[in-house]
Formats: structure tokens, C-alpha cells, sequence
């Protein structure tokens, strides 16, 4: 059983739409207010039926999914889909994780989006080509979208893994601690829609988020040496002896 997650920090403009958009493929839906200031939890308590967690001040989107996680597991769910909550994904590209997972249980499915769409800001564009270089590096898998939040996670499989962000960049070394576990990686395609510049609602901060994704990209390259690569070459090993 699924169900899907929505992190959301000030998305009081959009996080009803979105709601609804996955209702329509799902009941099961939990909602991670990160802390709002805006009238995000007067929006949501006017829903009914939603699982909600929500705390005080805002952690970071890291900590919000990893909260998801842990409400997903205790209400009995095996997987998760999470999608953002300013309106960038389209709730009926759903299925189409759903149905990939379905032909690979236990896999991490990826939403991936066409970096050269019209409207697709130029700074996401470069931020995931050097992301997805320094992931590739780190793990040996070459993935077209390592930045996208449309996701469908195999909670299970996950168990408890431990990460060292809980911020933007959070999302990064889940994929990298996945891949070092050995859960497979699966791209589909799925449409993305970003609103005029003037209407767009970011909390990606370029210099501060930056720095931080470089900062963990040194620490999962010297984790690479000595456990990650490691433990993918002996799998690789005890799978060519004809072990499964």
C-alpha cells in the first residue's frame, strides 16, 4: 500500500489545489507543514481527511520528508510518492510512478524531468547537470534528474537510514545512501510546469543552499572511497559469482 507525501512551507496559494489534484488518484495523502507562517495550516485544517504532521519552525525539507516518512511507516504504508506543494508537478503523472513500481518492487522511482523545457529556469537547469556529475561520481549510476522532489520512495527497503542533511540538499544523499544500498534507481518521465517568474514561490537560496549541496558533495566523495564503492563492487561481485 501507497500513499502520497506533500511538504509544504508558505505554499498557501497553491497546497489546496494540489491537494485535490491528488485526491484524485489517492485518499491516502499526508500533508508536512515545515513550519508555515502564512495561512497554510488554517488551509489545511479546512480539509478533511488529511494526515497531518506539523511543528513549530521550519526545519527544511530534509526533515520534512524524513517526518513524512516516519507518519507513512506508523500508519502502515510500504511506499510513498512525494510531490512538491507549489504546483510544479502534475498529480496525474502519479500513475505512472506507481505502475514503474509495480514492475520493480522495492525500487526508488524518479521523476525526471526535461531539463530543456520551455520556462525552465536556467539556474535549475545547471544546478542538476552538476548534481547529477558529482552523483554519478559517487555511485556509478547515471541519472538524468537528481533534483527532483517527484519521487516515489520504497519506505520498506529504506529502513533507517541515517543522513547527515535535512535541507534542500537532503534529497541528493537519500538518492546517493539508496544507490549505496542497492535499491535500484528508476527515471520516468513526468511533465514539470513553473509559473512566470513574478508568480514563481522558491525557498531555494542560491548562495546558502549552494554551498551547503557543495559541502555534501565533498563528504559523500570521501564516503564513496571508503563505503559506498566498496560496498557496490562487492555486490557487483557476489552477483557475477552468480549470487542473488
Amino acid at each position: 500500500m501507497w500513499c502520497v507525501i506533500i511538504p509544504t512551507y508558505n505554499n498557501a496559494g497553491t497546497i489546496r489545489q494540489v491537494v485535490d489534484d491528488v485526491r484524485r488518484h489517492t485518499p491516502h495523502v499526508i500533508v508536512v507543514n515545515d513550519g508555515s507562517t502564512d495561512a497554510t495550516a488554517r488551509i489545511l485544517a479546512g480539509i478533511p481527511g488529511l494526515s497531518i504532521v506539523e511543528y513549530g519552525r521550519n526545519r527544511g525539507k530534509g526533515y520534512a520528508l524524513k517526518a513524512g516518512f516516519r507518519r507513512a511507516l506508523q500508519e502502515g504504508y510500504e511506499a510513498a510518492v512525494t510531490i512538491d506543494a507549489d504546483g510544479q508537478h502534475f498529480a496525474d503523472d502519479i500513475p505512472a510512478l506507481v505502475a514503474a513500481y509495480g514492475r520493480r518492487p522495492g525500487s526508488l522511482v524518479t521523476g525526471s524531468r526535461n531539463l530543456t523545457a520551455q520556462g525552465m529556469p536556467g539556474r535549475n537547469t545547471f544546478a542538476n547537470r552538476f548534481s547529477n556529475f558529482w552523483f554519478r561520481l559517487q555511485t556509478g549510476i547515471p541519472l538524468p534528474d537528481t533534483q527532483t522532489g517527484f519521487r516515489l520512495y520504497p519506505l520498506r527497503r529504506m529502513g533507517q537510514m541515517r543522513w547527515l542533511t535535512s535541507r534542500y540538499e537532503a534529497e541528493l544523499e537519500m538518492l546517493v545512501h539508496a544507490a549505496w544500498k542497492g535499491i535500484p534507481l528508476v527515471p520516468v518521465p513526468v511533465r514539470v510546469y513553473y509559473p512566470p517568474a513574478d508568480r514563481r514561490v522558491s525557498h531555494f537560496r542560491p548562495v546558502a543552499d549552494f554551498a551547503r549541496i557543495s559541502l555534501l558533495n565533498t563528504l559523500l566523495c570521501a564516503l564513496a572511497v571508503i563505503y559506498g564503492w566498496p560496498r557496490i563492487l562487492l555486490r557487483r561481485l557476489w552477483k557475477a559469482a552468480g549470487n542473488h
